[in-house]
């Protein structure tokens, strides 16, 4: 009769070792979750800050500004612009998370996001591109600007949308470490 009792209480525990088992390792998982999504965040907006800044610079002697205005508007422009950049990046992103993202990003639909980002983006860069240098005339290409047939948006600023966000994307994307686990590098 001892013996008897002690089997159920052996196997009750063992069903509580598990279960408090499935609960650390469902407590790792979330904690690695949240420290993926957050990495993912880090590095998507440090490449695309570090990405903009470097583009904006590099192209200004595209547009009209770089042979007709004082460097001191010329270093605001540039600045000016990237932070534009970063809200940009940041909102085609929000959008993007909201219309096909879930809360498993970035592990789960990480590659459906980026695309609806980037495409996010360039549709909006393609919009701003056009209303500031044909309606608003906020800037101007020099001749040196390729511009792309029936868009009118010069090329320099359409690359910038896929160059920039697809290096920040395939930046931010989870790792798998040698043990198979997701790295987030916050621990």
């Amino acid at each position: 009769m001892n013996g008897s009792r002690k089997l159920p209480l052996l196997l009750l525990n063992a069903g509580v070792w598990t279960g408090t088992r499935a609960l650390a390792a469902q407590t790792q998982m979330k904690s690695d979750a949240e420290g993926t999504w957050l990495t993912a965040l880090r590095r998507y907006f440090s490449v695309i800050l570090a990405g903009n800044l470097v583009w904006e610079f590099v192209q200004l002697p595209l547009y009209t500004l770089w042979h007709e205005g004082a460097w001191g508007r010329i270093v605001f422009a540039a600045v000016h612009c990237t932070g534009g950049d970063l809200l940009i990046a940041g909102a085609a992103l929000l959008i993007a998370r909201l219309l096909i993202g879930d809360g498993r990003w970035p592990h789960a639909g990480f590659g459906r996001v980026a695309i609806v980002a980037g495409v996010c983006g360039l549709a909006y860069t393609v919009f701003s591109e056009w209303l500031n240098t044909e309606i608003r005339f906020s800037w101007a290409y020099t001749i040196w600007m390729p511009i792309i047939p029936v868009i009118g948006t010069g090329l320099s600023p359409f690359l910038q949308w896929i160059v920039v966000p697809s290096l920040a994307f395939w930046w931010a994307r989870p790792r798998i470490g040698p043990a198979g686990r997701v790295e987030t590098y916050d621990h």
